[in-house]
């Protein structure tokens, strides 16, 4: 009874340590991520003002006069864009953080093949923010200028106000951006599997529908303008993930016959 008592423990522990090491490396990512996203808000203090200086010359706020009702509005746009100006930067870091975690459990190939989606995530988040800042966010404050010259009410906003305003739709919809990426990156990686996408399918068209609504005036033109494509991306993320994950069991499937012919060989050289 002691031996088996012993030996059980002992495989517990052997078992423990694996986890506690993976664990240890996954803070180890996690404080990386974080130490770059700290590092981009101090950078992102220094471009935060000609960035402010380009969207207020930019319409529609060329147009309108932006007050500060509060002493503590201009930092708190400074901070606002020195975040966003870091987000951008930390979301290719931490992809290629959580590539670095799962790469010794990846083939040579595989390393590679997923490696290159860590510059595509910055592309995508590019493109959702120039969709949301060029489509989305005219067609947002049109129809917000319409409704306030028609009840006859004075346009003078807060800067506050008219950038929280922006920010609201411009973060949603660029991280949306993301999907396709980090979907064929999970696919690629064995954490994500397409039939879930599948079933998940009718929660993600009413999530998008939701979205489109929240962040666009409420007609059901500009409704279908942010939501269709955001529907769009993400049937394109499952057609992807499908064929992520077809590659990924074929060339299981040849590992694994590659190993049977090995031990074949092996068997007939012990046998001879």
């Amino acid at each position: 009874m002691t031996d088996r008592s012993g030996s059980r423990a002992q495989l517990r522990e052997k078992d423990w340590m694996p986890v506690m090491e993976h664990i240890g490396e996954l803070r180890k990512r996690v404080i990386y991520v974080l130490v770059v996203f700290v590092l981009g808000v101090v950078g992102g203090l220094f471009g935060a003002e000609p960035l402010f200086d380009y969207l207020v010359a930019a319409a529609p706020a060329e147009r309108i006069e932006l007050s500060a009702f509060s002493p503590w509005d201009a930092i708190g746009l400074y901070m606002k864009f020195a975040f966003l100006i870091s987000f951008v930067v930390a979301i290719p870091f931490a992809l290629y953080q959580l590539w670095a975690f799962v790469r010794p459990a990846l083939g040579r190939k595989e390393q590679k093949a997923t490696l290159r989606y860590v510059p595509g995530a910055l592309v995508m988040f590019l493109a959702g923010l120039a969709f949301a800042y060029y489509v989305v966010f005219p067609m947002a404050y049109t129809f917000t200028e319409n409704v306030t010259h028609n009840m006859g009410l004075k346009q003078t906003y807060g800067v506050a106000q008219y950038f929280s305003f922006l920010f609201n739709i411009l973060v949603p919809i660029s991280v949306l951006f993301e999907l396709p990426i980090v979907i064929l990156f999970l696919t690629r990686i064995g954490i994500l599997h397409p039939n879930l996408l599948r079933r998940m399918r009718k929660i993600a068209w009413f999530t998008m529908a939701v979205i489109g609504t929240v962040v666009t005036p409420p007609d059901v033109i500009s409704d279908l303008l942010v939501a269709v494509p955001l529907v769009i991306l993400y049937e394109i993320s499952v057609f992807l993930s499908s064929l992520a994950y077809r590659k990924r069991m074929e060339r299981q499937q040849a590992w694994e016959e590659e190993e049977e012919e090995d031990e074949e060989e092996d068997d007939r050289a012990g046998g001879s």
